[in-house]
């Protein structure tokens, strides 16, 4: 690891490393990464698609689905091109302020689709706490703030990223070991005291993927606490089907993040290829999975897959 001795001043490009120690073997991680963003990119496409299509889908649960494949295809787009170009050309360059650019982007999405998450739980708890004022709550008016809601704070609580890493002086190496500009990837490289640094990166976690898992296990709680009083089991049957594609896809989202925070918890310390696959990982699975979810799950995106599928057929 070289040291701060040797410390060279604020590089005008970066060298993303991919995946250290595995450089020998890009080419075949460049083959899922590759087909989960085409998956990723057909899947939320054709979500969309049939949701702007179907009139009777314009209610506040598939409406939010369609801001998640927004934001799902838009975090792919920014991160896979990238690790695609390292794979496939060996080309690691990246300019500083591309990485800046970078820098903020990534993590917005992310703390976007978070926000969505936790918006989708509100819904399913207003679904089954108030069914009757369920469309007067979640009118278009509550959709548009809350969507307005989860891009504000994404944007103020990411914003102190690329200015914070802007007024890092010295670095000990310009090699970035990871296959994106990760905030903390640069920092751990930079000279100097970086405490201040390793504050806001956990003021990040906490006030946003902290904050909306906090809310959306709170809000199933008192799902759970309804669905279990309705007296029929056919209709408490029904109330959980009502929220199953959404616990999947919340399960799927957070618990790489949860079981990242227990092993440093806990002190197990990953290898550092193994780290990077799965922070690649992060951004790719949820949004390849998320449309085939709720496809198979959700009676009436089911419905139109088979009759989009049975065109293509004919």
């Amino acid at each position: 690891m070289p040291s701060c001795n040797n410390s060279i001043p604020q590089p005008l490009v970066f060298v993303l490393a991919g995946i250290p120690g595995l450089e020998s073997s890009h080419g075949w991680f460049s083959v899922p990464f590759f087909l989960g963003f085409v998956i990723t990119v057909i899947g939320n496409s054709t979500i969309l698609y049939i949701i702007w299509v179907e009139k009777s889908l314009h209610e506040p649960m598939f409406l939010l689905l369609a801001l998640l494949s927004i934001v799902d295809v838009s975090l792919v787009s920014v991160t896979v091109p990238r690790m695609l170009s390292i794979f496939w050309m060996n080309a690691k360059e990246i300019s500083f302020n591309a990485c800046l650019t970078q820098m903020f982007f990534i993590p917005s999405f992310y703390v976007m689709e978070s926000g969505i998450l936790l918006a989708m739980a509100f819904d399913r708890f207003v679904a089954i706490w108030h069914p009757l004022r369920y469309a007067t709550i979640l009118a278009n008016t509550m959709l548009v703030k809350m969507a307005l809601a989860v891009l504000a704070r994404a944007v103020t609580v990411l914003t102190p990223a690329p200015i914070l890493a802007k007024r890092l002086e010295n670095f000990q190496t310009h090699i970035i070991a990871y296959s994106y500009c990760a905030y903390m990837a640069v920092v751990q490289i930079a000279c100097g005291d970086i405490s201040d640094h390793i504050v806001y990166g956990l003021m990040v976690i906490v006030a946003s993927v902290g904050f909306d898992l906090f809310f959306i296990i709170l809000s199933y709680g008192l799902i759970l606490g309804a669905v279990f009083r309705i007296p029929s089991w056919e209709a408490r049957g029904k109330a959980f089907s009502t929220c199953s594609s959404h616990l999947c896809v919340i399960a799927l989202f957070y618990s790489p993040v949860v079981f990242s925070v227990l092993a440093q918890i806990l002190g197990y310390h990953m290898a550092p290829h193994l780290q990077i696959i799965i922070d690649n990982l992060y951004f790719l699975v949820p949004p390849m999975v998320n449309p085939l979810i709720y496809g198979a799950r959700t009676k009436q995106m089911r419905k139109w897959v088979l009759r989009i599928l049975h065109c293509h057929g004919e």
